[in-house]
């Protein structure tokens, strides 16, 4: 059973990586699946021997990388063949116009609707770095203008690292841009340019998408091919990887994630992906190194309170309680003899970290190791609502109610919650 974590602290999988667990191959198999995503500098400490992660443009030029596996990921639509029959007098039948016909166009001409809506908007986001790890190099990537005074949503590791930052503009302006600020939770980060009246891409849900709906991602591959727009479907909700750059020096697990076969290609990240609608659903964060198809977005309903805090001039901070919890499953509760079977449950990380954090808002509260915390707010946590989504739309600073259940008690436990920390 492996760990999760609210947005308070490490996740943790006490016995395969989340990838193997996830997607990869079965444990006894030699190779897990990898995750990559472009361009990437390292921003967690570095990965512990033995893993095998990677992700991302790095130094060097752009083309010139292990990822071109991706580059031919994504889903080709098959256009409807029409039977053509040649009669008695030796003349072809013209197709008719059949029903399959008819929704080949409409769909076509949605896509086409979508990304008329949303490509002006869509940036592209040049990173330059002379010192650290990756001293010297440059990369590519893409971004999305959310505020039509020069607001821009990308990935973390597009531009963490870097000392220079430049936008292109759809209308090919270029504007020098600065960092506002990095996303403590996921791999998200706002950056600012000095312009008025920009196009604004519409932004949409994330809650109600469903498998199997229309997929578009818009974004910049290789920082050569601008605007470049493909389609597939939503292939998965709520995923889990680890995510780490190419050379493997760093990683970090990211969560809820949205699964797409658009293909996403390096200098994708940070870029759109958005419904038929042509609304923004999430951001492009991250491909399979190893398979064909398995492109993952961030939910823009994960990113809107970030949005929301840089627009008001507030620094990006997420909620933190600070405990490490297991979701409680039917067979776990059977196993630990537990009250409910949902919620989560508060035990010592994999690594020895006690489950909950010293000086953390759960202490001060008073949450205790073994308790299971079954709802928030009233809301109660299940497969579909867990304990990070539901706290995700707080501010620090917030009160929560916590309802738990402790050796055989239900307690209301009020939690003022905290700042997530860089590196808790």
């Amino acid at each position: 059973m492996s760990e999760s974590s609210e947005p308070a602290e490490h996740p943790e999988q006490p016995e395969e990586p989340v990838e193997v667990q996830q997607f990869g191959p079965a444990p006894t198999q030699p190779q897990p699946t990898s995750w990559s995503a472009s361009p990437a500098w390292p921003s967690q400490p570095p990965t512990p021997p033995g893993r095998r992660e990677s992700r991302g443009l790095t130094a060097g030029p752009v083309v010139t990388i292990a990822l071109v596996t991706a580059i031919i990921s994504g889903s080709l639509s098959a256009a409807a063949v029409a039977s053509l029959l040649r009669p008695t007098g030796g003349t072809l039948n013209e197709p008719t116009g059949t029903n399959v016909s008819q929704v080949h166009i409409d769909e076509s001409s949605a896509v086409i609707t979508a990304v008329a809506q949303v490509k002006p908007a869509v940036v592209t986001i040049a990173s330059t770095s002379s010192s650290g790890v990756l001293g010297g190099a440059n990369g590519v990537g893409s971004g999305v203008i959310f505020d039509a005074n020069g607001w821009i949503l990308t990935n973390k590791h597009v531009v963490n690292g870097a000392d220079q930052l430049e936008v292109t503009l759809n209308d090919s302006r270029v504007f020098p841009a600065r960092l506002y600020g990095i996303d403590t939770l996921t791999d998200l980060a706002i950056v600012k340019i000095d312009a008025t009246g920009l196009p604004v891409a519409p932004i949409g849900s994330s809650d109600d998408l469903e498998v199997g709906q229309l997929a578009i991602a818009i974004g910049n591959p290789l920082g050569t091919f601008e605007n470049t727009v493909t389609t597939g479907v939503v292939s998965g909700l709520g995923r889990q990887i680890r995510a780490g750059n190419a050379t493997s020096q760093s990683s970090e697990q990211l969560n809820n994630l949205i699964q797409t076969d658009a293909a996403i290609n390096p200098g994708n990240s940070g870029g759109p992906l958005i419904n038929s609608a042509g609304q923004v659903i999430g951001i492009n964060t991250a491909v399979s190194q190893d398979a064909q198809g398995i492109g993952f977005a961030i939910p823009i309903n994960v990113a809107s309170p970030i949005m929301k805090l840089a627009l008001a001039g507030k620094p990006v901070a997420r909620p933190w309680i600070g405990v490490y919890y297991t979701p409680v499953t039917r067979q776990l509760a059977a196993d630990k003899h537990l009250a409910a079977e949902n919620g989560v449950l508060i035990g010592a990380a994999a690594n020895g970290a006690p489950g909950v954090f010293p000086g953390s808002p759960a202490e001060a509260a008073g949450l205790k190791e073994g308790d299971q915390i079954v709802s928030v707010d009233g809301v109660q946590i299940d497969a579909t609502h867990d304990l990070g989504t539901l706290v995700l739309p707080h501010l620090p600073g917030d009160k929560v109610v916590l309802h738990v259940l402790r050796d055989g008690k239900a307690l209301d436990i009020t939690v003022t919650l905290g700042t997530l920390p860089a590196n808790p």
